[in-house]
């Protein structure tokens, strides 16, 4: 079944339940995924149904809300929209802080969305560094229907909601960086549709590469650091954290966090090579605070276990791991030692 299959049967099953009880107009439900200084991250879900009564709500903050599944008439403020928008899986429900609006369902049951939150202050630098000008830093629409150019950060969303909830179910943390990575992207890109802006299509200047390395250097050195999160990184660089990212990534070819996960499990396996210790302690003390995300990391990028890399890698007989040249070939004759190291093993 795929991702965006199961989410709809999760939303037929929640509204389900709720006819089985008897019970109507019950508030929608939100779930905290992940927060950060700024913005947060909730899976909402609602069952109300044509003959629930909808009830007024106000925007505490920028809002920008990820259809999964479900419709919904979304009424905002009049002078933005009288009659409302029809809200579709893949469209973007925008809301502006103070503003009030209701969700009507005149056609069926429920909905699921995916709703980032954004305070004021962190919004006006991402429209900032999006390329908005000032007028144009809150939405004037309140809505941007599913289309090409946001298909591909849908998706991203969705599975991402897909792998916390298998990681909950494995009892392994979610990282907050993906999650914020994703909230950053989303605003940018709505800010930039919304607004028609096109942003800045030309390279980082010199000067701020080089702050980008810096922060790449800085975060081979402390590798084992278990705190870096966007903000801290983007600190470090002295750029706002959507600039940051969209910079890092143009520079080093992947993301903030996709550059740490590598860097981490790098050393990771070197030191499986190099040194007696447990699993576990390796990947704590590469920055991991669970091993079982470490092994499912692990094995993603090498394809084995980390006991199993560090088997058949391990130095032949007669060559010590002392000898600067043993690692080296010990993974160039991999296949070659494992024969009698195995059989000493057993």
């Amino acid at each position: 079944m795929s991702v965006l299959a199961k989410i709809a049967v999760e939303l037929s099953d929640a509204v389900a339940q709720q006819a089985a009880l008897g019970a109507t107009s019950t508030p929608p439900s939100f779930r905290a995924l992940a927060q950060g200084p700024g913005w947060s991250v909730k899976d909402v879900t609602c069952t109300y149904g044509p003959h629930d009564r909808p009830f007024r709500e106000e925007h505490t903050g920028f809002s920008i809300a990820l259809v999964l599944a479900g419709t919904f008439q979304y009424r905002g403020a009049p002078a933005l929209d009288r009659n409302g928008q029809l809200m579709t899986p893949g469209s973007l429900m925008l809301g502006n802080p103070g503003q009030s609006f209701e969700c009507v369902h005149e056609h069926g049951h429920g909905d699921r969305c995916l709703s980032f939150h954004f305070l004021p202050q962190l919004f006006e630098e991402l429209a900032c560094d999006a390329g908005a000008r000032r007028g144009q830093r809150a939405f004037r629409i309140l809505r941007l229907p599913a289309a090409r150019e946001t298909s591909t950060l849908a998706a991203r969303v969705s599975a991402q909601l897909a792998a916390l909830s298998q990681a909950a179910n494995l009892g392994a943390p979610c990282s907050a960086m993906q999650w914020e990575e994703l909230a950053l992207e989303m605003a940018a890109s709505s800010i930039r549709l919304a607004s028609g802006s096109a942003g800045d299509p030309a390279g980082p200047l010199p000067s701020t590469a080089a702050r980008i390395t810096r922060v790449v250097r800085i975060i081979d050195e402390e590798i084992g650091e278990p705190a870096w999160t966007l903000q801290r990184l983007a600190a470090e660089a002295r750029l706002s954290p959507y600039h940051f990212l969209r910079t890092f990534e143009q520079v080093v070819g992947v993301t903030p966090h996709q550059y740490v996960r590598r860097a981490r499990l790098r050393r990771a396996a070197a030191q499986l090579l190099a040194e007696p210790s447990s699993v576990l302690n390796i990947a704590l003390d590469c920055g991991f605070s669970d091993v079982s995300n470490f092994n499912r990391a692990f094995r993603n990028e090498f394809r084995v276990s980390p006991r199993q890399f560090r088997r058949q890698h391990l130095p032949p007989r007669g060559i010590s791991n002392s000898d600067p040249t043993s690692l080296l070939y010990s993974v160039e004759m991999g296949s070659r030692s494992r024969p009698s190291h195995e059989k000493a093993e057993s």
